[in-house]
């Protein structure tokens, strides 16, 4: 029989009861961590399939993957950066029945890892050859960002959730606040015209 629905008055619980009835996601065994269900991956991926396709032919960007882990050091550089995260952070400091000779913390973001290898990538500004790409350094990567939760959401807020995000490099601050803007454009069109 069909229960009622939770009035939108009380709008985190008919949230979740929308998500949870439509077969998009159910809560796992894991407090503030959810399981996408089939309908919910359907979105997901027919999402980061479009978006996918306008990230390449609109930025010129090439996909990479970093490591879910980051040694805690890469962190400890970065302290204003990761202030905001602190409370967020998931450390594992054991492997192997073994204590880490460093802590890893569970990806929170990706700046800390992705920033180390762009300054292994690129030595000087004179590496940006204006031939290539228009002289940028411009990746994209689709991950699983890791951040501790205390009010979980579903697909907003929750201890694991998939994300997308694109880093560039480039020779001058104009250059980069136009690519900034031509990515939220062509986010905001995504959103208004597409979802």
């Amino acid at each position: 029989m069909f229960q009622k629905l939770t009035p939108k008055s009380n709008l985190p619980k008919w949230y979740e009861e929308i998500v949870e009835r439509g077969g998009l996601a159910e809560h796992s065994p894991v407090k503030g961590c959810m399981t996408m269900m089939p309908f919910g991956c359907a979105l997901w991926e027919q999402i980061r399939e479009i978006l996918d396709d306008k990230i390449k032919k609109k930025c010129l960007v090439g996909s990479v993957y970093f490591p879910l882990l980051i040694p805690q050091s890469l962190f400890e550089k970065e302290k204003e950066h990761v202030k905001g995260f602190a409370p967020e952070l998931i450390v594992a400091t054991e492997g192997g029945g073994k204590k880490l000779s460093e802590p890893l913390v569970l990806r929170p973001t990706s700046e800390t890892i992705i920033y180390e290898a762009f300054s292994r990538w690129l030595s000087s500004y004179r590496d940006m050859d204006p031939e290539k790409a228009g002289g940028y350094l411009r990746v994209n990567q689709w991950a699983n960002i890791i951040r501790f939760e205390k009010r979980p959401r579903f697909f907003l807020r929750t201890i694991e959730f998939l994300w997308q995000e694109g880093h560039t490099v480039h020779p001058t601050n104009k250059k980069a606040a136009k690519m900034a803007m031509d990515v939220i454009k062509m986010y905001k069109d995504f959103v208004e015209n597409y979802l």
